[in-house]
């Protein structure tokens, strides 16, 4: 009986957490769809990109505090309470003015929104086995395109009642899910000594700094096209916002599956890497076609958009996954932190970077300037043998030479 509660809670807990990590993505990674509003009134593309770009600034700035916040408090009330605040800022920025205020306290609540980013990711490696942990990493992460779909969705329609109305809904989101949280999460039990409580750091091998790097390449296109996929509808296609963001969500939604396989894939196959780095090779190959499509300004340019909207997202979860098994249960938490850290502090850059491209040069060169990124990072994924590995079960990493 124990072992069916135990098997509920754990899906139960899977859920509050897929649906806390979807209300602060809608926000935190939702913001391009008021790119349109933003410059209504009167602010240009690379500003509008900048303004997008400060909940991402946010998050870097506090993510590894909030690992290891979590790696000694425990999950549940640091998820609650990051969350519960950056819905707060979110409301009060209703009344804001002015594009540096309105800038600051997108910051504040990016960086307070934080917390769902490394406690969420703790609570799936303490409450899965090995065997699943792919399937429910790639459902967590499926979180975050869900949250862009949702602000797909939402965004263009309650922008035209007003930015107020729309920053108004993301913050009682936000509020609502911290409140689940804290009323129906619970932390994963902990071994009080053991090999996993006392594990060397897993960075004094390459593996991990590995994973980050070729992670955080692989936002560059990521970033690229979900940034600016609204806008090139609108200005090279012609589109309405309303029309291009059902689109959008759809595409949005599509990547989410696309993560859940891809965990699938890797808990069938006993490996996070293999499938990261055949990917990251596809996406490679997406890209190049998306640049010819905007370059040619041909019809397929549209599909390429939609395909690479999907496969630039499939990582993320593979990833994810690879840095909490390696690090263990002792280091999850900052090694969580420090990863969405670097990848963020580079997603924070490619909106005001990729718009001035974009306004100069066109969007086809700054879709072929990314299609390297991919195959950079399929070139540093660690290889590595995780058939029957339980990392968090060893005091020391396993060497960063290991076949697979």
């Amino acid at each position: 009986m124990d072992h069916e509660q135990d098997d509920r809670r754990r899906w139960w807990v899977l859920a509050v957490g897929m649906f806390a990590m979807t209300s602060g993505c809608a926000f935190q990674f939702g913001l391009p769809y008021l790119i349109p509003a933003l410059r209504d009134e009167g602010l240009s593309l690379s500003r509008a990109g900048l303004l997008a770009a400060c909940p991402t600034i946010g998050l870097v700035l506090t993510l590894a505090a909030w690992g290891a916040a979590a790696d000694r408090w425990g999950e549940r009330w640091v998820l609650a309470s990051g969350l519960g605040l950056g819905g707060l800022v979110l409301l009060a920025a209703t009344a804001v003015h002015g594009p540096l205020a309105l800038g600051g306290c997108f910051l504040l609540a990016g960086a307070a929104g934080a917390s769902a980013h490394a406690s969420s990711g703790r609570l799936i490696l303490g409450w899965f086995p090995a065997g699943e942990r792919g399937l429910a990493m790639g459902l967590r992460q499926t979180s975050l395109p869900l949250g862009v779909a949702l602000a797909a969705l939402l965004l263009p329609p309650l922008a035209a009642h007003g930015r107020a109305t729309a920053l108004a809904v993301l913050g009682a989101l936000s509020v609502a899910a911290a409140l689940l949280v804290a009323v129906a999460v619970r932390d994963p039990a902990r071994a009080a000594g053991g090999p996993g409580a006392r594990a060397a750091n897993p960075y004094r091998t390459a593996v991990l700094w590995r994973l980050h790097g070729a992670a955080t390449l692989l936002v560059v296109p990521q970033f690229t096209v979900s940034v600016f996929a609204l806008v090139f509808l609108v200005d090279e296609r012609g589109w309405s916002p309303s029309t291009a963001g059902p689109l959008l969500a759809c595409v949005q939604v599509a990547g989410a599956g696309a993560r859940l396989a891809a965990g699938r894939w890797s808990d069938v196959v006993g490996s996070r890497v293999r499938p990261l780095r055949q990917l990251a090779l596809t996406a490679s190959g997406v890209l190049a076609a998306l640049a010819v499509g905007a370059f040619t300004g041909s019809a397929p340019a549209v599909a390429a958009l939609m395909a690479a909207g999907v496969v630039t997202v499939s990582t993320n979860g593979l990833s994810f996954t690879a840095v909490a098994e390696y690090a263990g249960g002792a280091w999850a938490g900052r090694a969580l932190g420090a990863h969405t850290t670097v990848q963020n502090a580079v997603a924070a850059c490619v909106g005001p970077t990729m718009g001035a491209l974009i306004g100069s040069a066109g969007y086809g060169w700054a879709y072929a300037l990314v299609v390297g990124f991919p195959l950079a990072a399929a070139a540093l994924v660690p290889r590595l043998h995780e058939k029957s590995a339980e990392p968090t079960s060893r005091a020391h990493p396993a060497p960063a030479g290991s076949s697979g």
